[in-house]
């Protein structure tokens, strides 16, 4: 029994199959197609997820998509007459595009699969659920998704036992934690969808000094975590912007513009809404277990990526263990649907793991061989040499602990948004310019976002203040404060002279509060990677090592040896390794390319 599940149209477009309820293959389309968070039909996402299991779409049982079309263009519809004719420009560019594809999803997906059974629809939010219970390890927990709006959903709650799940009670639009964070998002110069988790990683320069203003005049917060936006001070019902001149004029001025200087009011803006996220999904953390008597909690949604708030949620929520789905975002909808269509529309039991999720690391995408990567470099005449098995580990490890910069991509690509030791560039953490030359000469990005340290799951409560395990970077921890060092006073200090200072013997992946966004690492879900950490741990005593996104501002994940020597090549970085290839910077013949090349980088 094969199913495929899609996620497509509006962001981040994704599919996945299962096969007899268990997951095979998962990836982004952006991925394949190199245009990041790529809302497009996900052709070469299906591609893969097909072939991968060597079958076409005339072996396919059911397709699924995560999400009702008809739903959506009601909710759109309405909120458009809510402001008419103000929302009028936004409607013309919009419905173009819903009465050619959107509405007519079914139609669409059959004619690109030339599948001639019918299309299933889940509902938005139950795809959300579906991804956060069904690959999690528990047999019964509570669900709460979290997210911008998906059809009238903004956010939901409920609980999973065995294969059943029940959704209890739904926030609708346009009250939205996850449209006030993105409203911030865009306020503060980013990209909507995008640089939420910039506005996150600011946020500890800041001091939250907005956050009375942002309580009495934007929202109100009950006990229970529901919310109620004043729309006076919001654009997004009908207009091009999130948000409008009374905003502005709450906020000291105009939102700044993307790729200006980030003053001390962005960095403050970033402390107060982050706080004030916080303390709102706790107090639905604490409803929802009030409600549903769980021990256990599953999170879904674009918001459950805030893994700062995740880290309060396991620290201090009633709940003793949560998971949050990899793929928390539109992508893992693809994933949420599939699972939904097995276990609550097929009927079929669920088998669960308490010592594992079924998830497999997220390590569901693309792999290429030894002998692929191989011809490819052979073909363009790209010096390598190849690492021995038993001497791999150490050859990486000594070349980390010499600090050098190393892009490394083996096995299968990961699934969600986060590199997990599949598609990496890894460094030292010890060093107080890892930081720097990794933002500045490696992902040509904002010096101030953190990097996440990789450390060997044992060892992890001798770095970090939390014994849990973290395997899908979505968890925040403070150092050990045996590590910390005392900082000066930054008083009248701006944001770059303040990243100067070491806050720990870890100060790469130690972030201005002395915190830091953790994967942990087992044998099991990445022998690999753990026996790099592992032999850098025997030449160093730090069982720890740094670990970013495989890519440049701008730019998607690598998925193949083309795109990571590409990358590779195109910054300053020192090493590549490829499977058992290894490629030095000094040896490669010299890269000819346009300068322009990071002008077709649409930047987040």
């Amino acid at each position: 029994m094969y199913i495929l599940g899609i996620s497509a149209f509006y962001h981040d477009s994704a599919a996945c199959l299962l096969k007899d309820g268990k997951i095979i293959s998962a990836a982004q389309e952006e991925r394949f197609t190199r245009k990041k968070h790529d809302p497009r039909f996900p052709r070469d996402a299906v591609t893969y997820c097909l072939e991968e299991e060597g079958i076409t779409s005339k072996h396919l049982n059911h397709v699924v998509f995560y999400d009702k079309p008809f739903l959506t263009f009601e909710r759109l519809l309405l909120s458009y007459l809510t402001v008419a004719p103000k929302g009028l420009s936004s409607w013309l560019e919009s419905i173009p595009l819903w009465l050619g594809k959107k509405i007519n999803i079914a139609k669409v997906i059959q004619k690109e699969l030339d599948f001639d059974k019918e299309i299933l629809f889940t509902e938005h939010h139950e795809a959300h659920a579906s991804s956060a219970f069904y690959p999690s390890p528990f047999k019964e927990a509570a669900i709460l998704t979290i997210d911008g709006v998906g059809e009238w959903a903004t956010t939901s709650y409920g609980f999973g036992n065995g294969k059943e799940i029940n959704l209890l009670k739904e926030l609708h639009f346009p009250d939205s934690l996850g449209l006030l964070y993105s409203a911030f998002t865009y306020f503060t110069g980013f990209k909507v969808n995008s640089g939420e988790y910039k506005l996150m990683g600011l946020a500890p320069y800041g001091e939250p000094r907005y956050k009375d203003i942002i309580l009495r005049e934007l929202i109100d917060v009950k006990q229970d975590g529901s919310i109620r936006l004043d729309l006076s001070y919001f654009d997004f019902l009908g207009g091009l912007r999130m948000t409008n001149e009374r905003f502005s004029k709450l906020f000291d001025g105009p939102p700044r513009r993307p790729e200006a200087p980030i003053n001390q009011r962005e960095m403050d803006i970033a402390a107060s809404i982050q706080e004030i996220t916080e303390e709102i999904i706790l107090k639905m953390v604490n409803h929802v277990h009030k409600e549903t008597n769980m021990k256990n909690l599953c999170l879904a949604g674009g918001v459950a990526l805030n893994c700062v708030a995740n880290g309060r949620v396991l620290r201090e929520s009633p709940f003793e263990k949560i998971w949050v789905q990899p793929a928390a975002g539109d992508a893992g909808g693809a994933l949420g649907a599939a699972m939904s269509v097995w276990h609550r529309y097929l009927d079929e039991d669920r088998l669960v793991s308490e010592e594992q999720d079924s998830q497999k690391g997220s390590y569901l995408g693309p792999i290429f061989s030894n002998s692929e990567v191989k011809c490819f470099l052979e073909n363009n005449r790209y010096p390598y040499h190849l690492l021995s098995e038993n001497k791999r580990a150490n050859i990486i490890a000594k070349q980390i602990a010499a600090g050098k910069i190393i892009g490394y991509m083996t096995g299968r690509m990961e699934f969600g948004p986060r590199a997990l030791g599949a598609r990496s560039i890894i460094g030292d953490p010890r060093s107080t310019e890892t930081q720097s030359v990794m933002n500045l000469k490696i992902k040509f990005r904002e010096s101030f976002r953190p990097f996440a340290p990789s450390v060997i799951r044992e060892k992890v409560s001798e770095y970090f203040d939390t014994s849990e395990a973290s395997p899908y970077m979505l968890l925040v921890a403070k150092v050990k404060k045996g590590r910390c060092f005392s900082q000066p006073s930054s008083d009248g200090l701006g944001l770059l002279e303040r990243l100067n200072f070491k806050r720990s013997d870890i100060p790469a992946v130690t972030h201005l509060d002395y915190s830091a966004r953790i994967q942990t690492v087992t044998r099991q879900d990445k022998p690999d990677y753990y026996d790099i950490i592992l032999e850098f741990e025997k030449l160093t005593g730090f069982a720890v090592i740094v670990n970013t996104s495989f890519n440049v501002r701008g730019e998607p994940i690598v998925c193949t040896p083309e795109d990571a020597y590409r990358c590779f090549m195109r910054t300053q970085m020192d090493v590549l390794v490829m499977e058992d290839c290894i490629l030095y910077k000094e040896e490669q013949p010299r890269w000819e390319e346009a300068e322009e090349w990071k002008n077709d980088l649409v930047l987040d």
